[in-house]
């Protein structure tokens, strides 16, 4: 399993002994991971062949790589608010909001209807093939889907597991967490399928569903750990810009990116109709682009120039580059070492930039 969230953000520098820090910690989540789901696969190997097919089906995920982003912040959280790098607990609520992550992508990936994460079959996809392959009794595509929807909930349950190993100072911002993300992800759902133009609930998706499970909550759960609640607030300031960056980046990186690069299809944002801010923003100045997304015969690409026609995918990187700030100055005058607080304005241009 290969960490992605190790670049220095374009200074050729060595890391930091922050950094350093953090990535060595990320290896222990990693093993972390990789130990629970192997002894979770030896406890069902003996009941039946089919019951380990969905902590496979995790475990595969899960070696498929990623950036790590809310493990690698609620690492520095912890580490910022000065609590000890040896303790088991923080490894536990790293590895804790990982497996969460998870459930969410098998869960993401249904909603979504996409057939590739991480340069791989979806679960839902993996397992609609297989369905057809062998030609079972019911219908492909719900199979594939229901195998899904029972293997992301299964790491919702692993989750909490690994989250009952840390200490019991995280609970309240762990629950806090896991529902603002369902509440995010039913909001997205619906704000999708009325596909009405409000940039104001496209910013507050943006925050609850990516901006606080991704940065916010990490951090906190990780200050909780080390016995530091009253960071809360400053990084509240700091994870809330920062998170909502980082998915305008996402947004940035659906419309025009390549899936090569990001491993999954392009455009999925069009296709399932999200009303993102960058298409907020776009159709407030171009009724056009509801007509390019909403009827058929529309191609991505043509959506994509009506786009750059608005000039609105400029805005969108002025915004991220603001919000950038707003996180930096959220923690200059907070109680944190000169390098933590560097590595934090690091992490923030390293999410928001996909500095690699």
């Amino acid at each position: 399993m290969t960490t992605q969230v190790t670049s220095r953000s374009g200074t050729g520098r060595e890391p930091a002994a922050a950094r350093r820090t953090v990535e060595e910690l990320l290896r222990r989540v990693e093993d972390e991971l990789r130990a629970f789901l192997s002894a979770e696969r030896d406890v069902w190997a003996g009941v039946d062949e089919r019951a380990v097919v969905a902590v496979d089906a995790l475990a595969d995920l899960v070696a498929s790589g990623g950036k790590r982003i809310r493990p690698a912040f609620c690492l520095a959280g912890h580490l910022a608010a000065g609590g000890e790098r040896d303790d088991p607990g923080i490894v536990a609520a790293a590895a804790a909001l990982e497996m969460l992550h998870v459930s969410a992508l098998v869960h993401d990936d249904v909603f979504d209807a996409s057939s590739r994460r991480r340069g791989m079959p979806t679960v839902h996809a993996k397992h609609s093939a297989l369905h057809r392959r062998h030609g079972w009794q019911g219908e492909s595509r719900r199979f594939g889907e229901s195998v899904a929807v029972l293997v992301g909930d299964l790491a919702l349950v692993y989750a909490d597991q690994l989250m009952s190993r840390a200490p019991s100072t995280a609970v309240p911002v762990w629950n806090t967490l896991r529902s603002e993300l369902m509440i995010g992800q039913y909001m997205d759902v619906a704000a999708a399928a009325e596909f009405s133009v409000d940039p104001r609930l496209s910013r507050l998706i943006a925050l609850v569903k990516s901006g606080h499970y991704t940065i916010h909550r990490p951090l906190v759960v990780g200050a909780a750990v080390a016995g530091r609640s009253e960071l809360a607030p400053v990084f509240r300031q700091y994870g809330e810009a920062v998170g909502e960056a980082f998915q305008l980046r996402d947004d940035l990186l659906d419309a025009f990116g390549d899936s090569a690069d990001t491993g999954k299809p392009a455009g999925l944002d069009f296709t399932q109709h999200k009303m993102t801010l960058l298409l907020g923003w776009a159709m407030q100045r171009d009724e056009h682009i509801r007509g390019l997304i909403t009827e058929p015969h529309h191609t991505p690409a043509e959506v994509r120039r009506r786009l750059l026609d608005t000039k609105v995918p400029a805005d969108v990187e002025a915004h991220i580059a603001d919000l950038v700030e707003q996180g930096r100055k959220a923690i200059a005058d907070a109680p944190l070492s000169p390098a933590w607080r560097n590595e934090l304005t690091d992490m923030a241009l390293r999410v928001a930039y996909r500095s690699a």
